[in-house]
């Protein structure tokens, strides 16, 4: 898609055999989100591609946008208005996100067919506004695979329109409290949003959505100390998550560097290598 750089790549130390797709924050891009993931260590004072040296790492950059808050381009997925209040002007963030997420899912058929069509060998995430744009590629991903992906990672983030994906999943289990129905009727809503549908609108998918991908495992952690993005931000992407019947682990930390936004080094580094280790031994 014109307007998004290239990716930064992390190239495998032998033979490829997995690859995770990890999603900058707003005001950073993918080589420096990667430089500061792979400075920081596990417990035995190895960094991630040291841990997992058959892994292949994505880091994908998006493209400059204007923030009508900051009245000026950054390097942003989308234009969140406020992270205080996420629901204030969030309808702001529609083009982004539909950009963003359409970059991202080509990103991801382009690296399942490196490994061979084998989904669950892929792994996709990010830190605060990119982990906010994986959890919508993820969402947006229903119809097109039909196993899920090896695991999602969300670091210091939030779920966008939230509020609203919950009153969907209300409804849906108030009228027929079934998991699959459930999940379609949350698909339905990323889906409808993302191709310009009205965003109060919830109505039922015209077809029936394949949602094999959102038995995904979730690994989330944050700081409880985060002054950049609340803590209670990712308690609700959590409670979503449970809400819809999808499989998360929930992490809180303290005392992480960059305020509280980052990742608690080496406690969550060995969480998420312990997250990713598992995972790989069933595939």
């Amino acid at each position: 898609m014109m307007g998004f750089p290239s990716s930064h790549i992390h190239l495998p130390q032998s033979s490829h055999t997995h690859t995770a797709i990890l999603l900058h924050g707003r005001g950073s891009d993918g080589p420096e989100f990667a430089e500061e993931l792979f400075s920081s260590m596990t417990s035995s004072c190895k960094n991630l591609p040291s841990c997992l040296p058959n892994w292949r790492w994505v880091f994908p950059t998006s493209r400059d946008r204007w923030s009508h808050r900051f009245q000026e381009d950054m390097c942003a997925w989308f234009d969140a208005y406020s992270l205080d209040d996420i629901h204030e002007r969030q309808d702001l963030q529609i083009d982004g996100l539909r950009e963003s997420v359409s970059r991202i899912l080509g990103i991801l058929k382009s690296e399942i067919e490196l490994l061979g069509g084998k989904t669950s060998q892929v792994y996709l995430g990010g830190i605060s506004m990119g982990m906010a744009t994986a959890f919508w590629t993820l969402f947006c991903a229903t119809n097109q695979y039909h196993e899920p992906l090896g695991g999602f990672l969300g670091f210091c983030g939030w779920l966008p329109f939230a509020r609203q994906v919950q009153d969907v999943a209300q409804r849906s289990q108030d009228s027929v409290p079934n998991k699959l129905q459930l999940q379609r009727s949350v698909a339905g809503f990323f889906l409808n949003t993302i191709s310009g549908s009205k965003i109060s609108q919830v109505s039922q998918v015209t077809e029936p959505v394949d949602t094999s991908i959102l038995s995904t495992p979730v690994i989330l952690s944050h700081g409880s100390d985060d002054i950049w993005v609340s803590v209670d931000l990712g308690r609700q992407a959590a409670r979503v998550l449970q809400q819809i019947q999808i499989p998360v682990q929930w992490h809180e930390s303290t005392g992480a560097e960059n305020d509280g936004h980052w990742i608690k080094e080496p406690e969550g580094f060995d969480q998420i290598f312990e997250f990713l280790e598992e995972r790989c031994s069933h595939t």
